[in-house]
């Protein structure tokens, strides 16, 4: 019960870290750009002048975002979530019959694919939300 504790703090800890670097990241590259002068009007991509279309709406960027982020959890809870599989199925291999170790065993896997699917869902709802509210 302990290893599992771990993992799971593991696993948070690694979700935070990624969510700081979704979050900084962007707030790092924005403080680059400086409109006022037209090396940094090129950086932000504003100088049409320069050949650089400006074709950023701020309904279009928070729809990538929130696109970006929500793609990118679901490719850390499907990873989670095959681990847990796998996992799952070396204990229910290896319980040398135990009826609790099995019963353990099933509910891990049992409750991987629910995590599976509700990433699913999510993907389908955050991606109608966003259709409709945006109209694209």
């Amino acid at each position: 019960m302990v290893v599992m504790r771990n993992f799971w703090l593991k696993i948070f800890i690694a979700a935070i870290s990624l969510l700081n670097l979704l979050t900084i990241g962007p707030a790092v590259v924005h403080a680059q750009c400086d409109p006022t002068t037209t090396k940094g009007s090129i950086a932000c991509g504003t100088d049409n002048s320069a050949g650089v279309p400006d074709t950023g709406t701020p309904v279009k960027d928070l729809n990538t975002t929130i696109t970006n982020i929500v793609n990118i959890l679901s490719i850390v809870v499907g990873i989670v979530a095959v681990i847990m599989i796998i996992l799952a199925g070396f204990r229910y291999v290896t319980s040398g019959g135990k009826q609790e170790s099995i019963a353990s065993a099933k509910n891990t896997i049992m409750y991987a694919i629910v995590g599976l699917i509700i990433v699913a869902l999510a993907q389908t709802i955050a991606r109608f939300v966003l259709q409709k509210s945006t109209g694209g």
